[in-house]
């Protein structure tokens, strides 16, 4: 298999911040805005060196998502950051209403999803995002896997007119993309063939996907993997011709087993081409406080749940066929 080398620990959240200072410098209609949170976010730079165009709102989200629809009839293409669970459930009313239903070209930015977060909490991790903002019509959902996707992500939804939602995480992790790779939005990335099993990821879990391949080759076991960064629009003709292959798909996400990508797909697959699925996420539970990987570990968002779903499905697929 192709090898994608960690080319050093870097957080996702860091390639949103320079991104979108990339950004500042390229077009002056780029404007940001951030509810308190500006480090954290890795938006410092841009409010430093562009402070007429930095809007620090403090901790009122919702106003800062009207002032972000408001912004956008001046011509303006604002970039809100703050945490995923304050960039949606805090705020879902006035997504919906102010930027979703009047598809204003907001860019909602959001960092420190998942359990990934850590000490936080459940009260700031967020587990549901991804669900409530796929159901809002015409909204593209946005997960990155690392520091580069993130970076090339945000650079692509700027020149996208409507509104959408990019979410990355907190902690570092392996850097394996490429920089120069365009971003295609809802377009899907083989990183791997096989023949035997579709394995699926997004953000985090791509990594933990490759991991897992790695060590499935040396038991025999060929794996097709594919990075869906879209989730939507999702790529369901890239996911239908390899599960026509391999008969089989393992989904794995950094999300709750409800309303996430796994969900997506299950539909997908209902409709068009009926086949075995085992989905890797967190298991319809609230997160707790403690650090990032270990939590990862303790609800088996990792390479090693990767493998045991694998094996498992493919006990079922041999009976099967």
């Amino acid at each position: 298999m192709k090898l994608y080398k960690n080319k050093g620990m870097r957080e996702t959240r860091s390639g949103f911040g320079d991104a979108l200072l990339k950004l500042g410098e390229k077009n002056s209609r780029i404007v940001a805005l951030c509810a308190d949170l500006t480090n954290s976010l890795s938006m410092t730079k841009f409010s430093k060196i562009f402070t007429k165009r930095f809007f620090q709102i403090g901790i009122s989200e919702a106003n800062m998502m009207g002032i972000a629809a408001g912004l956008t009839i001046g011509n303006y293409i604002p970039f809100t950051g703050t945490f995923a669970n304050f960039s949606t459930a805090r705020v879902y009313d006035q997504i919906r209403q102010s930027i979703v239903y009047s598809n204003k070209n907001v860019k909602i930015c959001a960092s420190h999803s998942g359990l990934s977060l850590g000490e936080d909490g459940a009260t700031h991790q967020s587990l549901e995002d991804i669900g409530m903002m796929k159901m809002l019509p015409g909204l593209v959902v946005i997960n990155t896997c690392d520091y580069n996707q993130t970076y090339t992500a945000t650079l692509a939804i700027s020149k996208y007119i409507g509104p959408v939602y990019l979410r990355f995480g907190r902690p570092a992790v392996p850097n394996f993309t490429s920089k120069n790779k365009k971003f295609k939005i809802g377009k899907a990335i083989l990183l791997k063939k096989g023949e035997d099993v579709t394995i699926v990821s997004t953000g985090h879990l791509v990594w933990e996907s490759l991991e897992a391949a790695k060590i499935l080759e040396n038991e025999g076991i060929s794996c097709e993997i594919i990075n869906i960064h879209t989730i939507k629009p999702l790529d369901e003709k890239s996911i239908l011709k390899s599960v026509s292959k391999t008969k089989c798909i393992v989904t794995a996400e950094e999300h709750n087993y409800w309303g996430g990508l796994g969900e997506s797909i299950a539909r997908l697959l209902s409709l068009h081409n009926p086949c075995l699925q085992e989905i890797v996420a967190v298991n319809d539970t609230f997160g707790e406080s403690g650090k990032p990987f270990d939590l990862m570990k303790k609800f088996f968002l990792n390479k090693e749940s990767i493998i045991k779903k694998v094996k498992k499905i493919l006990k079922k697929k041999k009976k099967m066929y």
